[in-house]
């Protein structure tokens, strides 16, 4: 089976001490993609590079709400710049979104977030959005500024919150929550779910899995949330796993 990792940060420095070696194991066990969300500015001029060294790599541009506050008064032209010099691994903008446990006030995470929805538009670009306790908000200005499409990453919401988001276009990112017994709602959410909705992804080096708790995420550790999703469907891993590289292949515009 193939395999792709929608949502890694394979640029942190979990990975430093030997990312090609990183990478070879992933691959060897059917991870032949992964896409980097980009999620400040300093991240942004190493991303092409990186992904030009390693096959099978991708990465995104975007501003993340933990980043915010220290992101510089010209972060808006600098992200338009970033995208300007991009290649083709560029797939999306993002990571942006909102999250309800950090002291930055609504209204700016909330500025930032437009500035992004709309230049994604104008770029035809899919989003990757961060959402933590905010999904109604998000919905509301994702229902204002429709994206061309997306995936909100590590969903742990509703299942009424999920159908809102597909119904928008918008992808489901699936990690490491669902081989969490305890975790019964998003558990029954992406059961419920239609598999068309649904894409795989580690958040490595975090989002760890059950049994691994304490330790930096690996994108070779995707094949267990693949497991653990099949198993909470009722699905064979097999046809299952090719349902979602079409999806990924259709956000991200690889097919």
């Amino acid at each position: 089976m193939r395999l792709t990792d929608s949502h890694c940060h394979f640029d942190f420095a979990a990975f430093d001490d030997d990312r090609p070696g990183h990478w070879q194991r992933a691959q060897a066990l059917g991870v032949h993609r992964l896409v980097i969300p980009g999620v400040e500015e300093a991240q942004w001029p190493g991303l092409p590079g990186l992904c030009a060294r390693l096959a099978g790599m991708h990465y995104a541009l975007g501003l993340h709400p933990w980043w915010l506050e220290r992101a510089s008064a010209d972060w808006q032209g600098r992200l338009v710049q970033a995208l300007d010099e991009a290649d083709h691994r560029c797939v999306a903008l993002g990571e942006m979104g909102l999250d309800g446990t950090i002291p930055l006030p609504p209204a700016e995470q909330e500025a930032a977030l437009l500035f992004q929805l709309r230049l994604a538009r104008e770029r035809a670009l899919p989003v990757i959005l961060h959402s933590h306790k905010t999904h109604d908000t998000l919905l509301k200005w994702l229902r204002r500024f429709p994206p061309v499409g997306g995936v909100v990453h590590g969903f742990s919401g509703s299942l009424q919150q999920a159908r809102a988001f597909w119904a928008l276009g918008i992808h489901l990112g699936v990690g490491g929550t669902i081989t969490y017994p305890r975790a019964s709602k998003t558990r029954h959410t992406l059961a419920a779910m239609p598999a068309e909705a649904l894409v795989l992804e580690t958040d490595a080096p975090d989002m760890p899995l059950c049994g691994f708790q304490g330790q930096p995420n690996h994108p070779a550790r995707l094949p267990l949330v693949l497991a653990a999703l099949a198993e909470l469907r009722g699905q064979q891993p097999g046809p299952l796993a090719a349902q979602l590289e079409r999806n990924v292949e259709r956000l991200f515009g690889w097919s």
